[in-house]
């Protein structure tokens, strides 16, 4: 079975917004004071929610559209290198050549996943 190129797209766009999920988790989880409103009320975390309610979404529709677990989810595994460059932006956390290194082998792993 070939895994389709929408449910690729679908799973790459979900990585992204998983990342952005997680970022939203961290910013909100900073502003909250500690009180159940502050967590309840908070906008980025409420974001963070949202994120990952579109992820499942998008994985369904990937899903439904056909492929291979072992295709599909390595792409999912690119979440952890959205996550360092929105870390980069966001905080001015460095990406490190190991780090690099890290995300070289994610993708060599998507690649031969996918073979």
């Amino acid at each position: 079975m070939q895994t389709p190129l929408g449910s690729m797209v679908y799973f790459l766009l979900a990585a992204l917004l998983g990342a952005l999920g997680q970022f939203l988790y961290k910013s909100g989880a900073e502003r909250a004071t500690g009180t159940l409103l502050s967590y309840l009320l908070n906008g980025r975390l409420l974001g963070g929610v949202v994120c990952y309610l579109a992820v499942m979404v998008l994985f369904v529709a990937a899903f439904r559209r056909g492929g291979e677990l072992s295709v599909l989810y390595p792409i999912y595994a690119t979440t952890f290198i959205w996550a360092a460059f929105i870390a980069l932006w966001a905080y001015g956390v460095p990406i490190k050549p190991i780090n690099v290194f890290g995300m070289v082998c994610l993708v060599a792993g998507m690649f031969f996943m996918g073979k």
